[in-house]
């Protein structure tokens, strides 16, 4: 693709990286939510894609959004169930009832499709090893910020005022709606690309009461990769996670 990939236009440092301003930023995740849409609704195979992230996010000529790497894909071919699979993908964009149960669904997508958007209304990785504010990581300054209140501190400086504030919120919103804890809280993705363009009203962001709070926590999800990592380490089974490292 003429302007390589998401990842880099967002957080590659070289002169030659296309200068996404709100518009290109808005039509990029309004695309990549269509084109996940297709993939789980409208397509005749119906695909799980197990990787969404910025990097495996092309952008065309026109910066459109492109899904590429399709190597992690699972055909979804009975609806209404999880697909039985080894757990495979990238840290930072994976679904908490896939990394650690290996519960697959078309919603651990959505769920990584929710930190895309917040990674491109921030500007910045959610796979940072460097925590901002206490927080884990860009999910986590996200919900903070939601308490607070305070959501707009997440967008990208630099844009500086040049950016519409009324969409900007709705893609926090909607990415802090998809990373919903529970699956099934989640919305479909056809729901989000409505939710996006301002179609549909984005519902209260809710938690599941019945879930057990160690759930919710990232300390419990930071404990679980620390413990994945010991068993590969020691050479048992354990969950392949596909690029560890990025």
């Amino acid at each position: 693709m003429e302007n390589n990939s998401l990842a880099r236009a967002l957080f590659g440092a070289e002169k030659s990286v296309p200068i996404l301003d709100w518009a290109t930023r808005q039509k990029i995740c309004i695309g990549l939510a269509r084109g996940l849409a297709f993939l789980h609704e409208e397509s005749t195979l119906k695909i799980v894609h197990r990787d969404i992230k910025a990097a495996n996010v092309l952008l065309d000529g026109d910066l459109n959004a492109k899904i590429s790497d399709f190597g992690l894909a699972k055909l979804n071919e009975e609806e209404n169930t999880h697909i039985s699979t080894r757990i495979a993908g990238t840290r930072g964009y994976m679904a908490p009832e896939y990394a650690l149960w290996g519960h697959l669904t078309d919603k651990a997508d959505i769920y990584s499709f929710g930190v895309v958007a917040l990674e491109i209304v921030s500007g910045k990785n959610n796979s940072s090893r460097k925590p901002e504010n206490e927080c884990v990581c860009l999910l986590d300054r996200a919900f903070a910020l939601q308490q607070k209140g305070s959501l707009m501190e997440i967008v990208d400086p630099k844009l500086g005022s040049e950016f519409n504030r009324d969409e900007a919120e709705r893609m926090i919103k909607v990415a802090i709606l998809c990373t919903n804890a529970s699956p099934t809280l989640r919305p479909i993705m056809s729901a989000v690309a409505s939710m996006l363009e301002g179609q549909t009203i984005i519902p209260e962001v809710i938690s599941d009461a019945s879930m057990d709070e160690d759930y919710l926590n990232f300390k419990s999800l930071r404990d679980c990769h620390k413990q994945m990592q010991k068993q590969i380490l020691s050479g048992s089974e354990a969950p392949n996670f596909h690029q560890m490292g990025q």
